[in-house]
């Protein structure tokens, strides 16, 4: 059996020798506020290439980096629009990526060989304290297999990549839940590449303008040549449980659960409205009716079905509203496979 890195609580002197490891090349899981991060010397392309072997993940997708302040967008972006540093005033440390024109000297390794690259400084103090201590940028995805549930807790990063992580900083559960909002400003108009907790219309009240918004989709094939993947989280399937999963409206969950309770199946169901008793196969988790804190729960909840081994797992379509739109993206790409 796989030996698992242990999770260590992130003390200074933990976050000193997160620091030190990251200058050697390897691999430091760390906590965020949106979720964990896997991290690695964005400035090292081996150490860069060992995020994608650890995660299974395509070498073509692009890693957002991870900076300590807003004066490091400079070390990174040939170009540092207006509006990018409205933004970062406004909403840095948060969660908050953005995609600009690199400079010549960025890895293609980070930005999965495109001329440009994501960046963002988290609003988390351990991820602060490393940034800081390290001193330069760390391309970070979600720490979790390709396409697979994001951690938002530091036991999460031990079930997902086992000992292919070199230290595992536990700063506690996170607070946002699902990934950053990116956007897109590397062209004449900024574009929304992924929703997430900072809302289309906070970011248009910023920047006095209308953005540019995804496709109905939001996802790109995987197929599709990497010119469609600007960002991360922008697959058909991703955030996905190994157990086929459906959302279903709360008005036709009641028979689709007696229906599958009749063949057999053993049943998750995660709502936020419907109150229904469990049973030897259904078991039910609910999650709350505020969009940030079913955010916040989302995963840990979707995680916790998935571990039990059950046939199906049904999720309550939540309202498809503005508040809800970042957690309706990641639901769709989570049940994409089985709709």
């Amino acid at each position: 059996m796989m030996n698992k890195m242990k999770p260590i609580i992130a003390d200074a002197k933990a976050i000193e020798r997160a620091a030190d490891l990251l200058r050697q090349g390897r691999l430091v899981a760390f906590p965020t506020e949106t979720v964990y991060g896997l991290g690695a010397d964005a400035g090292n392309p081996d150490a860069v290439e060992a995020i994608f072997k650890a995660k299974g993940r395509p070498a073509d997708h692009p890693l957002i980096v991870h900076i300590a302040d807003i004066d490091s967008l400079y070390d990174w972006a040939s170009i540092v629009p207006d509006a990018a540093l409205k933004l970062a005033h406004r909403f840095w440390p948060g969660p908050l990526a953005m995609i600009l024109n690199k400079k010549p000297e960025v890895p293609p390794a980070v930005t999965g060989g495109q001329q440009t690259v994501g960046l963002r400084m988290p609003d988390h103090p351990v991820a602060l304290a490393l940034l800081k201590a390290f001193g330069g940028g760390v391309a970070a995805p979600s720490a979790n297999r390709f396409c697979r549930i994001s951690p938002t807790q530091a036991e999460h990063v031990c079930e997902e990549l086992g000992d292919a992580v070199d230290m595992i900083l536990d700063g506690g559960a996170c607070q946002v839940g699902v990934e950053s909002t990116i956007i897109d400003l590397s062209g004449s108009k900024p574009r929304l590449l992924r929703p997430g907790h900072i809302t289309r219309q906070e970011i248009e009240a910023v920047l006095q303008t209308e953005l540019i918004m995804p496709s109905a989709s939001n996802a790109a094939p995987a197929q599709e040549m990497q010119e469609e993947i600007r960002a991360p989280g922008m697959m058909a399937v991703h955030y996905a449980p190994t157990t086929p999963a459906m959302r279903c409206p709360a008005e036709l969950l009641p028979d689709k659960i007696r229906q599958l309770l009749a063949d057999g199946k053993k049943i998750g169901l995660l709502s936020y409205q419907l109150d229904m008793a469990e049973t030897g196969q259904l078991r039910v988790l609910r999650l709350p009716k505020q969009a940030a804190n079913y955010a916040q729960s989302l995963y840990a909840a979707l995680r916790e079905l998935d571990n039990l081994r059950l046939d199906v797992i049904l999720i309550e379509q939540p309202p498809q509203t503005e508040p809800w739109r970042a957690i309706n993206d990641r639901l769709n790409k989570a049940t994409a496979l089985h709709l």
